[in-house]
Order: C-alpha cells, then structure tokens, then sequence
C-alpha cells in the first residue's frame, strides 16, 4: 500500500464499520502517537512516545531543540515544545514527513513487538481511522449522519504496517532500518539502523509511563491504566465541597508576603494568590471520595499519603473527603508551599488520581503566571500562553528557566549582576556627588514648575503636592518657603528644612486638581494652562540650564535625601550648586550618546525610549493615561535625563553578558526593567515611612507633581541591587519546588496553538473589560526590556510587524479609542472576544476535562455577558466558590465598589447531547438552591455584594446544564431572564432572613429598599474585616493620582453600585427613581443611602429645622455680661421652639398614610433632640396598631455599622418602647 500517489486523496468512513481511536484511554487508544507505554530507544537515547521521536526529526540540525522535545514526559507537551521552532523545521519537512512517520511506527512495532501487535491485529479486517475535528490530513474529521472525512495517513500507515505483520516475511518487521532521507539526525549524529532490534527489557519499559490498553477489550468499569483513572462521571472535590474560610485567610495573608514570592520577580497586574490557585487546582485535580464512581485504588492511595501529615484517617469516604479538604487548606499556607512533606504528598495525589502521565493545565490568559506555576509544584504539565509579550517573559523566566537551572541561576545572577553595579557605579559616580562632609546621596525630591500667568507677578510656582519630608511619629521634617522680592526680576520661592511641632505648621501644597496656587501672589493658574505649560517642557521632568549653565527653568530640585557615616536615619538638606552641576553633566553625557548611535547610521533602536506612549480618553480603559495631556508624548519624556543615562549604563553592561552569561540574560533583563519602575519621574516619596512609591501605585500613568529621583547604584533598597537581590530570592524559592518546566508561547486566547482535546484543566483568570489596560501599562517595561535583550523574537508582536509594542488590536479589552480591523474596541468587541476565547477552551478540554474561570468584576453586566459566553461556549457551571484574595487597604478600596472576593467558577464541557430544560422545573429548584448556598457562605464569613454574586454559581448549575431551557409553550429562556430570577430569590432570601417574615411587601418599597441596602452593605463590610481589608493604606488623596471620574464620598458612606442595587430592587417592584432625594441619593453610578438626619425636613416640616436648632441643648459655655442679661430672653425662645415641636410632631403621628420607615426615622429624630413626650405617644401608638414598627427597628439596628449615630439612635429609642 503506497502513500506517495494519492496523500492528497480524501476519504470518507463509516464509523461504525472502522476501528476509530480519539483518545488514548480508549480500547485501540495505543494506536495514537501521543499514546504512552510505548517506549522507544534510538541511538542508545530513550524516548518516551512515538510523537516525541517524530517531532524530534523535524530538527536533525537543531539538537538542544530535539532534546528539549524528548526530555517532555508527556506527548502532548513534546508537540508543545516543537510548536515555537516549526520556522526552523528541515526545509523539505513535507516532503518526507510521511517517511519518517512510517519509520517511527516500525521502531514502535520492532520495541513493543508483542504488545502493539497484538493491537494491531485486534483490528482484524477493519479500516483503522484517527478522528480528529481539527486535522483531516493524518486523521479525518466527523461529518453528519455518523461519517468521517479526511486523508487518515495515519491510519492508512497502520493498516499499511499490519499487513505486513499478517505477511510471510513479518520477522524483518522487527528491524526498523533508516528511510533515504538526507541528514536524518539524532543529537547530531547520524540515526543508525535497527538491524538487532530487540524488545525493551522492563528496566526501559519502567522508564516511561505506564502501559496502555491492548486487547481482550476491557469491561467498561475496568481501569484500563496502571495508575487510578478518574471516569468522566466521577465528580471533582471542587464541584462538591471546597474549604473557602481557610483558603480565603492564606490568600489574603499571602499578599502581604514578599521576599522570595513570585510576584516580586517583576510587576504584573492583578496577580492571583498562589495559594487560592494551589487550592483549587487540588479540587480540580482530584475526584471526590464520596462519589460512587471514585476509584477504590485512588481511595487507598490518599488515605496512605494523608496519613503521613494528619495522621489516621477514618475508613468512611466521608472521612476521607474531609481529610482531603484539611490538606487542600493546610497547603493554600505559603508557609506549607515549599516544604518537601506537602510537596511529596500533593503530587502523590495528583498521581494516585491520574496515573505516571502528568495532567496538562492550560492557563490562556496566564499573566503573572499564578496558575500555571502552581501546577508546576503539583507535578503537573502547564502550558501557559497569554497575548502581551512582557507577560511572556516573566512566564518564560518563571515556568521555563527557574525550573530547569534550578537555584545555581540565582547564584549566577548574584555574580553578575554584582559585576555589572561595580562597573555602574565606577561610570555613574560623578552624576550622583557625595556631600563634602561625606554623606552619600540616596535620593532626590523634584517638583515640576510653571509660571504664574499674573501680570504683576510672573514667579515660578513649584508644584508641591505636600511640603512634608518626613511624617514618622518620632521625627518629623518638611519644607518651608519665604517669597523673596527684588526691583527688576519676578519674586521668587526660596524652600528651607524645618522641624515642625505641629501639623498645623507646615504649608498646604500648591497644586489640587492640576490647578496651580501661586505662593507670591496666591493667583490659581487653570489647569488647561499648567497642562500646557508643561507641554512645552515634554512633562516637565528636566531641568533647563541657560547658556551660562544656570538653571532658568524646569524640574526644581527641593532637597536631597542622604546617608551620613555613623549616624542613623535618613537626613535631609536643600540643593547646591554642585547637585545642579551633576545633572548638567548627565544631559552632556547622554547628548553624545544620541550623538555616536547618530553616527552609526540610526541601525538600532533609539537608546532612549522613542515609542508612543498611550494617548488616554475614552470611557473605557485609555481612562488610566493623562501623561499626553502633559507633552510625554514618548515613554522617554517620563524620565529625567540622569534616569535615562544611568538605566542606559545598566542595559549597556547586561548586553555584553549575553555571551557569556546566556543563562542569566532574561533575569537581568527583569531585574533592570524591575528598576526602571522605581526610576521614572512618576514616582512618589512615602513620607511616612520615607522610602520610595514605584510608578505603579495603581492601574495607570497619572502625572505626579513632585517625585523622587534615586541612586541607582547605591545602597538604598530601590536600585538596581535591590533589584537583583528580590530576583535572586523568588528563583532561590521556587528553583527547588518545581520537577517539571513549562511551555509558554505569545498566542491569543481565541485562537489556542493547542490541539483538540489537550488539557485535562482549563483554569484561567480572564481580563474585565476596562479594568486594567495591559498592554498600555506594559509597554513601560517592554521599552526597556528591547534595548536590554535586542532582537529577542518573543518581545515583537507576532500579529503586527509594524507595531514596535506589546500587541494591542487583538487584547480583550474595553477601549474606545482603539479599533481592531476597523471596528472600535468597545463593550460588543470585549464581550464577542471573550465568548471566542471560552468556546476555543471548550475545544482544547478534553471530555471529560474540568475548568475554572476566576470571576471579580464588580458589575452585573460584566457577569451576565462573561456569563454567558461561558455557555454560549459549551460549558456548564458545576460549582463556584467565593475565595477572599484582594490586598487589604488598596488605594481605590473605599469607592470602587471592587469585590473582597474572586469567585472561582468550576465548569464542564457540556455533553453534545444535552437535554432541554423546563422553565419550571428550574424555577423550582432556584429558591432551595440559593437558600442553602446563602447558609453556607455566611458560615464561611461570606457576604454583601460578594455572596450576591457567588450565589450565581450555584445558580447556573440548574441553568447551564441544559443545551437550553424552555416554557411550556416552547419560549427559549435567555441568560439575562434567568439572572433576574436569580437576583429576585437572593433579595427575597436576603429579606426573610432581615426581617423575619415570608411577607416582606408589608414593609413597603422604601423599608425594602433600606433593608436591602444595609444588609448588602453590613456583610461586605464584615467580609473586609474577616479579611483584614481596613483601608488602611497610606493614600495621597489629590490631584491626578485618582481618577477624574470618582464619586465625592456622601457624608454618611452608606455607598453602593448603582448597578447592584437595580439589580435587587426591579425584581422586588421597589422603583428606585421614586425615592430619590427622599432616602436615597444617586451620583456617578454610585447610590448613596440618605441621613436620617438629613430626612428632618422631610418627615417633621420645612419650618421645624429652625426650632430644632434652637432647641437642641447646649454644652456650658462661658457666658458674657450680655448672655446673662438675655438668658431669660433665650429660654423663653427655646421653649416656645419645643412647644412648635411637640405639635408639629403630635400632629404627625396617626397618620397611617406615612410608610412604617419614616416612623422608625421620626422616632429616632425625637430620641436625637430628647422630645421624649412625642416619643413616647409615638412608641405606644406604633407598639399597639403597628406591630412591623419594632419588627423593621430591630431589625435595622442590627444592620447599621456598630459604632453609627444610626445604631446608637435606635438602640436608645427600643430602651423606650413600653413593656
């Protein structure tokens, strides 16, 4: 049977007369290349399948590439690993790749004589057919009615090859002899023929994995694998219980740990915590001991594994489960991450539950790589991809390079890197001069300037956010200014160093809100003209010398930050003329660099960072850029001159290393761009705890007024040691916890390099819209890391050769101000581009593969769209699990309205033949479902708009598992119809649970409302706490530093998303629209819940607010002649006000037109001003026809904040209420 004359002929089976294999688990799964068990040896190398030995021989002349394929132990990764070289395939790869597939199915034939051919044969008469839904050229693809279509080369080889088995002359079969194929190479040497080819003894044979099925065929219930299997009906621990509480405190203990971390290596945004990652990757990975289909050989190897840790564990499955979920907690603990006993014994799960092959996880939006590393300390295989090239890098360090040079790299980096700050230091010292008492420098504190625009002035204004230096409790330094005035020059601002004793003596900054104060003549400069202003200085960031030398303009400096020898603490001084000197020299210096790369004919990149820097606007994510409106048109225009020269210093000595030290070239490559972060002119001086605040204090590039200009090669712990010395640590760390690299490729999630049916978890933690803009942000650090390892392929983008940053048309992101073949990136785009990226993980996950999908958005939209994509995709929600994982005190934590928790979401690929669900059944089972999750999660310290959310989880599970739901007349239930009755059961539950009845519409919308409101807003609280999320963080709260765009904070900060109280209100008929300016207040998507003393006008008269005044009691004063003269004057007043009182109120109170809530605030507005004869007629009348009165009372008292006038007021009008 030749192939040569028709391999472009397509064929056509019927499926149900051929042998067809999908999967290597099934019955003919060994005839598969990717199939382990089948050993091979060639040249005396051992190789572990046949689709590594194939891959391999795509590269004769590239052997690191054939041993890097090789050494993968699964099949799956070693066609991974061949995927980034495929350019560099021999050139006449399609031409003999058939060849060379014919021979490595003769070696596997001739070294697994018995087993594969038994196979082979078990075939009988039968058309042997691959099928696959992506390749119809080895395989065929399905079509209708039970067909297959395609070449099946494959298949056709292997029928090929049996009947030779079947022939007289099948002994020559077991000698594999070479094809006629030039340059058939193996590590550089010459492939020889297997004229003695023999069968692998057992030692081989251990080696590799372990053996497949070959015939009798199995019962369907026997394990077909050495290794316990986990059958696709078995459930996850994930999918049936999950210890949230634990999970939840490492995870939000971890982000406060730094020194070896992972995430200090370099910045990336939104980081996962490990340990939530490393938590549910066990829950996803291992099968659920209660379930009746959980193997009993993985049963007994957890129980003997757990033993080693925790001791005996029970014999009951119940036992066994909660044993499982003890370790999983025990092991989110950062401090458990690294050590060998919790290592040995998650892997060995891992094992019990999949056998020797290593599952694959897939990550396609891996980012900082969380996810994918955690699996890697799982013993699992990780592909990681993601679209941004600098999160490219940082993977390729973390999952490629520290796993296989281990701790040595961080020794090398150490050595060098040590090298490199020497030989900085010699070429820098000049630009940073030590002070003639010998005090070294280690920072310097700039101000940005602009004139006054007055007539009569003309004077410098330094813009100065806070005059203060230091504000540590036990030593306080700041800045003090005298206007100096002569006859023929504009006044101008001289600063000294003072010691404060008191706040109050230090001077409020001079620019709010990019308005301008000038201190000579207090005239505000607009904002529209300090932005021009500095326009014309490209930012500002520079100083201007005249042709004297003479600063005339420009960055000021305000004072330098020293060490002194012998004396502890930092010490603060104003500038001298040989600072200014020292900055004058840096602009020479790097004029004659831009000079000489002129001079060699422009052949490089620009040393200095030509590239655009993002442009901002919009009303999606371009929101976080307002430097262009300041002239930083370029990345280098955000840079001082002696920033640009030093880190140029640096990147010029890391490129020489790359011949010598190849090993270390990308870790000194994120050392250096780790250092440009606390390098910019964007950086900020922590007064309090005086060091440094890198550019990214959050998700943007805001302008910053003053900032702060450090040492690079000094000792301080910003520079480039610092650097080096957080890099060593994280590869120290994690060097010793991973057996296995991972793959990481630029790909974009819509359009996965992997094949059909590759993972075994799909666990991925997506973009949100506008939230963060990636590859705006990124591309601060790619600029640098271009120049530091010029020509490295993986720093370009591979979708536009024109584009000199990281990718930006096809990023999932809301950005109005970018488009993507002609279409703006808006809402549509976002939510089209995420549906394409879960339906292409439907394709990757193997039936009966589980995935996870981390949720955090803050609106509802956000979830119904990502939502639905999730099913419109193929997949079907089977749990979720709200995990605590945000950084306490974050600086946009009190209005941003973001979530204390991610909510994981588990899901399944949705079998082809679901069934259609009934509407009614399904609105049967919400209320129970909902209701039972409520419980759990408040046990779990779970609430507020955190449980809203992970109560939709449970929620879809009904939903989603169904192709699609229908009413009895046959209407197709949309997404967004069945959320609303999800949002309508939580609130219902939320208020049975408040007010204790089944009938809440007593209450009227407003109490409804208000209850609603407290409650949500009483467990989000609760769950900050429980989290340690206090606020607490040094903020500075002016001038672009937030967004433009924030709420102004109501005075009371009852606050929540209008979004989410929409949500809850339409399907409890509360209209929201009604009681506006009456208990609620609505400002820029933010709902305010309005004072109860604020309602005094409202519920008692317009005319009562003058006499409450008057009437409210007044401290002891001292009183003057004329006060004792008036006082009988003054009481009189002030009775004849409580007399008014006592009848307006008296007049209001049997008025049953007035909705219980204004009751309960007209009581606690006579309990404020002590009216205690209204109070307590109203408490009778209220006790005797009103029984929902104290009902709503109490059960508000219990919803407002502890410590609130609301509390306290209600609490002391309950203690009146007649017994």
């Amino acid at each position: 049977m030749s192939l040569k004359a028709d391999q472009s002929q397509v064929r056509t089976y019927r499926v149900a007369d051929c042998v067809v294999f999908k999967k290597t688990n099934e019955r003919f799964g060994g005839l598969s290349n990717m199939a382990p068990g089948f050993p091979l040896v060639v040249n005396s190398v051992q190789i572990p399948t046949v689709e590594a030995l194939y891959q391999a021989c795509r590269f004769p002349h590239l052997p690191e590439v054939q041993r890097l394929i090789i050494s993968q132990r699964s099949p799956m990764t070693a066609k991974m690993r061949s995927k980034p070289h495929r350019k560099n395939s021999r050139s006449d790869w399609d031409q003999v790749r058939v060849a060379v597939m014919r021979w490595c199915l003769r070696v596997k034939l001739a070294q697994n004589w018995q087993k594969f051919g038994e196979l082979l044969l078990a075939t009988e008469d039968r058309s042997i057919v691959e099928e696959s839904r992506k390749d119809d050229f080895w395989g065929a693809k399905p079509l209708e009615d039970g067909m297959l279509a395609g070449r099946n080369v494959l298949g056709r080889l292997l029928m090929e090859l049996r009947e030779k088995l079947r022939g007289p002359r099948k002994e020559q079969l077991r000698c594999a002899h070479i094809p006629d194929i030039p340059d058939f190479l193996l590590y550089g040497e010459a492939i020889r023929d297997l004229d003695e080819c023999k069968p692998l003894t057992e030692t081989h044979i251990n080696l590799f994995t372990q053996p497949t099925v070959g015939p009798p065929q199995p019962e369907p219930d026997q394990n077909l694998w050495g290794g316990s299997m986990i059958p696709k009906e078995c459930k996850r621990l994930a999918e049936v219980d999950f210890p949230i509480a634990v999970v939840s405190k490492h995870s939000a203990r971890e982000k406060s740990i730094r020194h070896g971390h992972p995430s200090t290596l370099h910045l990336w945004w939104a980081r996962r915590p490990l340990a939530a990652c490393r938590a549910m990757l066990l829950g996803l990975l291992l099968p659920d001991p209660g379930d009746k289909h959980c193997p009993e050989d993985f049963k007994q190897k957890a129980r003997d594994l757990l033993s080693r840790l925790l001791g005996n564990v029970g014999p009951k499955d119940e036992d066994l489960r909660r044993s499982l979920l003890k370790f999983i907690g025990d092991s989110a603990n950062w401090d458990a991450s690294n050590q060998p006993t919790y290592l040995e014994v998650g892997r060995g799960l891992v094992k019990a539950a999949h056998g020797e092959e290593p599952p694959l996880v897939v990550d396609p939006f891996a980012g900082g790589g969380s996810i994918p590393l955690e699996a890697l300390r799982l013993g699992c295989e990780a592909f990681a991809s993601d679209l941004n090239t600098v999160a490219c890098l940082i993977l390729k360090v973390m999952l490629e390079d520290i796993p296989r040079h281990g701790p040595e790299l961080a020794t090398e980096l150490r050595r060098v890197g040590g090298e490199i700050k020497k030989q900085a230091e010699n070429e820098l010292s000049e630009f940073y001069p030590k002070n003639p008492d010998g005090a070294t420098p280690i920072a310097y504190l700039w101000a940005r300037t602009v004139r006054c625009e007055s007539p009569n002035c003309g004077a410098e204004i330094p813009l100065i956010r806070s005059f203060w230096l230091c504000k540590k409790s036990n030593r306080k330094r700041a800045l003090r200014y005298n206007v100096v005035r002569t006859k023929d020059d504009p006044p101008r601002v001289e600063f000294e160093v003072f010691e404060p004793k008191e706040d109050k003596e230090v001077h409020a900054g001079t620019v709010t809100r990019a308005k301008a104060t000038c201190l000579c003549c207090h005239t505000v400069l607009p904002p529209d003209r300090v932005r021009a202003q500095l326009a014309k200085q490209r930012g500002g960031a520079d100083v201007i010398f005249d042709a004297r030398g003479n600063r005339s303009g420009g960055a000021r400096l305000l004072a330098v930050v020293t060490l002194q020898p012998g004396v502890s603490g930092r010490h603060y001084h104003l500038p001298t003329e040989c600072d200014y000197q020292a900055v004058m020299k840096t602009q020479e210096r790097l004029e004659t660099i831009l000079n000489e790369w002129d001079r060699s004919g422009i052949k490089d990149l620009c040393p200095v960072p030509d590239e655009p820097t993002p442009a901002g606007g919009g009303s999606g994510a371009g929101r976080a850029f307002s430097i262009q409106k300041y002239g930083m048109m370029k990345f280098g225009d955000l840079f001082t001159t002696r920033q640009l020269v030093a880190l140029l210093c640096l990147g010029h000595h890391v490129v020489k290393q790359n011949k010598s030290s190849p090993r270390v070239i990308k870790t000194l490559a994120l050392s250096i761009s780790r250092c440009s972060e606390q390098m910019s002119s964007l950086v900020r001086w922590r007064t309090t705890v005086e060091a440094v605040a890198g550019t990214f204090g959050r998700n943007a590039l805001p302008i910053m007024w003053d900032f702060v200009e450090i040492v690079p090669a000094g000792s301080d712990g910003s520079n480039f040691s610092a650097a080096i010395k957080w890099v060593a640590e994280v590869i120290e760390k994690q060097g010793v916890c991973c057996q296995l690299s991972g793959q990481v490729e630029v790909a974009d999630a819509a359009e996965s390099p992997l094949p059909n049916e590759a993972a075994d978890v799909w666990f991925t933690d997506p973009p949100y819209y506008d939230a963060i803009p990636y590859s705006d942000l990124s591309d601060y650090f790619l600029a640098w890391m271009k120049r530091t390892l010029p020509g490295y392929t993986l720093l370009r983008d591979p979708f536009d050769s024109s584009n000199p940053l990281s990718p930006k048309q096809r990023e999932a992101v809301q950005d109005e101000t970018k488009e993507f073949d002609g279409k703006i990136k808006d809402r549509n785009f976002f939510e089209d581009k995420m549906a394409r990226a879960f339906l292409e993980g439907r394709r990757v996950l193997k039936e009966d593969g589980i995935g996870s999908v981390v949720f955090a958005h803050k609106t509802t939209e956000g979830w119904e769209a990502l939502l639905s994509g999730m099913i419109r995709g193929g997949l079907t929600i089977t749990a979720s699990w709200p995990i605590a994982t945000e950084r306490p005190g974050r600086l946009r934590s009190q209005e941003s309205a973001a979530l204390a928790t991610s909510v994981h979401l588990v899901c399944r690929p949705r079998p082809e033949d679901a069934s259609v669900g009934d509407w009614a059944e399904v609105l049967r089972d919400l209320p129970n479902r909902v209701g039972e999750w409520i419980e759990r999660l408040q046990s779990e310290g779970i609430g507020g708009a955190d449980l809203v959310f992970a109560c939709i989880g449970p929620a879809l599970e009904i939903f989603s598992r169904y192709s699609k739901v229908e009413t009895a007349d046959g209407h197709d239930i949309k997404l967004a119809e069945y959320l609303e009755r999800v949002w309508e059961v939580v609130g219902r539950e939320a208020l049975k649970q408040v007010l204790g009845t089944d009938s809440p519409n007593a209450y009227g919308e407003d109490a409804r409302l208000t209850a609603l409101f407290l409650w949500t807003l009483k467990q989000s609280n609760e769950t900050k706490q429980l989290n340690g999320n206090d606020n607490t963080a040094e903020v500075d709260k002016d001038d672009d530093f937030y967004d433009d765009d924030l709420p102004i904070n109501n005075a009371n900060n009852y606050a929540l998303p209008y979004d989410i109280v929409r949500r809850f209100c339409v399907p409890l008929g509360i209209h929201l629209e009604k009681w506006i300016d009456r208990i609620i207040e609505i400002n820029k998507g933010v709902v305010y819940l309005t004072s109860v003393k604020n309602r005094v006008d409202q519920l008692l008269g317009k005319t009562i607010s003058p006499d409450l005044e008057l009437s409210r009691p007044r401290g002891k004063q001292q009183l003057s002649l004329l006060d004792l003269l008036n006082i009988e004057e003054k009481q009189s007043e002030q009775n004849a006000a409580k007399r008014r009182i006592e009848k307006m109120t008296w007049s209001r109170l049997h008025q049953d037109t007035i909705p219980t809530l204004d009751h309960v605030h007209i009581a606690m507005l006579l309990q404020e001003q002590g009216r205690s004869s209204a109070l307590r007629e109203l408490l009778f009348y209220e006790k005797e026809y009103r029984p929902e009165f104290l009902r709503l009372a109490n059960a508000l008292s219990a919803l407002y904040p502890r410590r609130s006038e609301e509390k306290r007021l209600l609490d002391a009008m309950l203690l009146a209420v007649p017994r």
